[in-house]
């Protein structure tokens, strides 16, 4: 988890992180819940590192992707999605 914080609040992650949070923002199957509890960012925070380190047009696809998408919002996933792990999700290292 991460621990550093800005002085406006906000959480402060390096390259390799943001990097991993916008991979994570554009599956499908991993929900903001899962993003929150693995680098802190809740879904608000993570629409505003979305709108900071993309461009506007992938922002604004990627805005209308998610929005209401029942798999990125733990609230409204049925039981059937299943994980929002995949064996092929994380790259080698």
């Amino acid at each position: 988890m991460v621990k550093t914080v800005n002085d406006a609040g906000d959480r402060v992650l390096d390259d390799v992180q943001i990097s991993r949070v916008i991979e994570m923002a554009w599956e499908d199957r991993t929900p903001f819940g899962a993003i929150e509890h693995s680098y802190g960012l809740d879904e608000t925070g993570v629409i505003k590192l979305m709108r900071q380190e993309l461009k506007p047009s992938s922002f604004r696809l990627w805005r209308q992707r998610v929005s209401n998408r029942a798999t990125k919002h733990e609230a409204k996933r049925s039981f059937e999605v299943g994980r929002a792990y995949c064996k092929t999700q994380y790259k080698q290292r």
